[in-house]
């Protein structure tokens, strides 16, 4: 079975997201060699921490283009958290910071309004706004587990697959074409994410 790479760029729950996969009987390596990550059957960019610091860490390995080149070949990629944020154009977390420029958008951080607490953090609920390949068997309603200060805004309201309300209604999933990301960690949310993963897992091997 053709391999899933992980994009070890020095942040981001590498280890926690390559054995959700290999649970639910998709083998996934960690790596930072861009060969490897352009030979790979599908890639995940997982990401926590500072957008700015995340987009130095990729330059520094040089795997901008490597990320870029993946994606315009069309092999299936999955977005986590940080990983969905670096896709648009810019961050305004102390910026703005140019992203990776795959999608128009913005990411901006919530706002404080009474009784919310930022980051986001802990489980909430998303509500399907497409069907997705990557969303089979999940309906509106699901729980899943958010560690964020920031959400993405995109300048398509069509790339938008789930949305999820913290004092607004923001996009907390974007897909199009072989691009699927999530705000929220798969890899943390027990069942719901296990189904994510699996339903990528298995876009990857039906690419193949």
């Amino acid at each position: 079975m053709a391999t899933i790479a992980i994009i070890d760029y020095g942040m981001g729950n590498l280890r926690s997201v390559q054995k959700g996969l290999e649970r639910v009987g998709f083998p996934a390596e960690v790596t930072r060699d861009a060969g490897r990550i352009e030979a790979a059957a599908g890639v995940v960019l997982p990401g926590v921490g500072a957008f700015g610091a995340c987009m130095d860490n990729l330059r520094t390995y040089g795997l901008v283009d490597t990320v870029r080149r993946v994606i315009d070949r069309g092999t299936p990629f999955l977005g986590i958290c940080l990983g969905m944020q670096l896709l648009f154009a810019e961050s305004e977390e102390f910026g703005p910071v140019p992203g990776l420029g795959i999608f128009p958008g913005r990411v901006v951080r919530f706002r404080d309004r009474s009784g919310l607490q930022v980051p986001h953090m802990g489980w909430n609920q998303i509500t399907k706004r497409r069907n997705t390949p990557h969303l089979d068997g999940l309906d509106t309603g699901a729980f899943v587990y958010f560690v964020h200060s920031y959400y993405v805004v995109p300048a398509d309201p069509d790339l938008t697959a789930t949305t999820t309300d913290y004092g607004i209604e923001f996009t907390s999933a974007i897909a199009r074409d072989n691009v699927f990301a999530t705000q929220y960690h798969p890899e943390k949310s027990q069942s719901v994410g296990l189904k994510i993963l699996e339903n990528f897992g298995g876009i990857v091997r039906r690419s193949g």
